[in-house]
């Protein structure tokens, strides 16, 4: 629609809205900023509505958007201009302040940097509909930390002589400084994210969690807000009215991206993008980002790969974009097909393309552990909430050299190795990927054939970082995970890590350790033997040469540790399950009195 009044214009007469849309029909001179009968009537016509108005104006002097904000605050329109990151946007923005007082904000100002605005003014408007002082910022040069550009204000300025020729010669001059400052440091520049959640029943922060995921993820935060303890809002997860406050929040502090701490429908996200004017994602969104970033076997891309898609699927509806980053390549559309229509059926088939490659790789996976189970080696798995030290701890008790960061999610693709315990036993020690609050039930899925190590395993160390001051809530998280895996039956040992850091002792029931330093470490490795040796039953067999039924089920379900064939049969010495071993007796014979178990 021309000549449309944006903004908030509840409660206005039609006759003044109908004056206030002729500010369309201004045009300025090429030396002309503003002109004093444009400053007269936004004033006038701010005195009698009470209310912020804003002109956008072209560098050429059209006046190309009018909007209306509400009384108290400024709420700028999220214009849809093509810009360079090199460049001004080549429109200037004239607002007024009904308050008298025409110096800029700290969202005016926002505002001018995120939107390389040719220059942000403000005109304060005193009683009767008068224009006050006016304030002019333009963008300087780049801060000595490189963070920011710096801004250059000037004011206060009289409205009726302002210096138009200068004022319009300074826009050029920023888009000169812009020019030659900016390009050197915008790839460099990380995106700068606000974090945004509604009080919970958490016993811990969740948005500092958020935040160390965004550091992970590249993001830079830049603002945190919390609406209070209230119900979830279909439309918008936060409530219209805490939206409107953050899209003010959003101009103040340059956002590029909003992150919200819980998941969120399509309909929330498209509305939040259009009141916030900026990109809109959610904790979920986030933590698959980070894994496909991570991700380095095949197998591990292809599980992500398959969780970002099944996560997309609802949501694409009104993005328009094609999400072709996830596809092999365009579909031929049938007939009457729409472009949304096409991209779900090409999502859906990807979907199942990748399900089908996981069945290969799972049956590869399978393979690998029937040959483990038939070198008769006890596995290990380590599990626990992210960055708890758990590749730190592989690597101190295996030698292994995995990667060990002080990040997020370091470790996606798992890792096996063996491990030489006190007595001699040998086992498999794996490393698993971390766990973490709200984790996506589609990651878990995709992920299942990797967490089977979990369900697999005949012992758990659940790593604990007893440093934290949240550590039991990212104990309960995790033992919630190894129950959905089933694997709540499998026997552990918790393994209160990062000892020497920890402000107070950890409670019984668990083994203080300290994989940086070692302490701790040898006490581990007993009660891991000692743990396995009580699961398992170790025996020594004769197995006479017809019992093939006793020897096949010993193969299928126990570990042989020592094999010779004797006159009589095959001497063996295994590990079982305590059931396998009476099975094994009742097959044997109890009366041949040629099974006993070791002590």
């Amino acid at each position: 629609m021309m000549n449309k009044l944006n903004g908030n214009t509840d409660g206005i007469r039609n006759s003044v809205l109908e004056q206030i849309r002729t500010l369309y029909d201004f045009e300025l001179g090429a030396d002309e900023f503003a002109s004093f009968e444009l400053l007269n009537a936004l004033a006038a016509y701010t005195g009698e509505i009470r209310r912020e108005i804003s002109v956008y104006l072209s560098r050429d002097g059209r006046v190309m958007d009018v909007t209306i904000g509400d009384s108290g605050k400024v709420s700028m329109p999220n214009m849809r201009l093509v810009r360079n990151s090199d460049r001004l946007c080549g429109v200037r923005c004239i607002h007024t302040h009904p308050n008298g007082d025409g110096r800029l904000s700290s969202v005016d100002i926002g505002t001018l940097r995120s939107m390389r605005l040719d220059s942000m003014a403000a005109l304060g408007v005193g009683e009767g509909g008068k224009p006050a002082s006016l304030y002019a910022a333009y963008l300087g040069d780049m801060a000595e930390d490189g963070e920011e550009q710096q801004v250059q204000i000037y004011g206060p300025l009289r409205p009726s002589k302002l210096p138009g020729r200068a004022m319009m010669q300074e826009i050029f001059l920023a888009d000169e400084r812009l020019r030659s400052t900016t390009q050197a440091v915008h790839e460099a520049e990380p995106e700068r994210a606000v974090l945004a959640g509604i009080e919970n029943n958490e016993r811990y922060d969740t948005l500092a969690e958020l935040a160390e995921l965004a550091a992970t993820a590249g993001a830079q935060v830049v603002g945190q807000f919390v609406q209070r303890k209230r119900d979830v809002d279909n439309a918008t997860y936060i409530g219209s009215g805490k939206a409107e406050e953050l899209s003010l929040a959003a101009s103040a502090l340059q956002a590029d991206l909003f992150i919200f701490d819980d998941e969120l429908t399509a309909m929330q996200m498209r509305n939040l993008e259009s009141i916030l004017g900026v990109r809109v994602i959610d904790r979920t969104a986030l933590i698959l980002d980070i894994f496909a970033k991570r991700a380095q076997s095949r197998e591990g891309k292809l599980q992500v790969e398959l969780a970002q898609l099944k996560y997309e699927l609802p949501r694409i509806f009104g993005q328009g974009k094609v999400l072709s980053r996830q596809g092999a390549g365009a579909i031929a559309r049938g007939p009457g097909e729409t472009k949304l229509e096409s991209d779900k059926r090409r999502i859906r088939r990807r979907i199942f393309e990748l399900g089908e490659e996981l069945k290969e790789v799972e049956k590869q996976r399978a393979l690998r552990r029937e040959r483990r189970e038939k070198d008769a080696l006890p596995l290990i798995a380590l599990v626990g909430y992210t960055n708890v030290g758990k590749s730190t701890l592989l690597n101190a008790l295996t030698d292994a050299g995995v990667m060990a960061e002080d990040k997020l999610f370091a470790t996606l693709d798992p890792v096996v190795r063996k491990l030489a315990l006190p007595g001699g036993t040998q086992a498999l020690l794996s490393d698993t990927v971390g766990f973490i609050n709200k984790l996506p039930h589609d990651l878990i899925e995709a992920f299942q054939s990797t967490l089977d190590e979990v369900r697999y395993a005949e012992l758990i160390l659940h790593v604990v970082d007893v440093s934290s001051s949240y550590y039991e809530s990212q104990m309960a998280v995790v033992e919630d995970v190894i129950a959905r895996l089933g694997a709540g039956d499998v026997p552990r040992i918790v393994v209160y890590n990062k000892a020497d850091k920890a402000d107070a002792s950890p409670p019984p029931g668990g083994m203080a350790i300290s994989a940086r330093t070692g302490q701790g470490l040898p006490e581990l490795l007993a009660a891991m033997e000692k743990t396995l040796s009580q699961e398992l039953a170790a025996v020594e067999l004769l197995i006479p040469y017809e019992k093939y039924e006793a020897m096949a089920l010993l193969q299928r379900e126990g570990r042989i540790l020592r094999e010779e064939h004797e006159e009589n049969g095959t001497r063996v010495k295994a590990q079982m399950p305590q059931s396998t071993f009476w099975r094994l007796k009742k097959a044997l014979g109890m009366d041949d009195g040629n099974a006993r178990e070791e002590t």
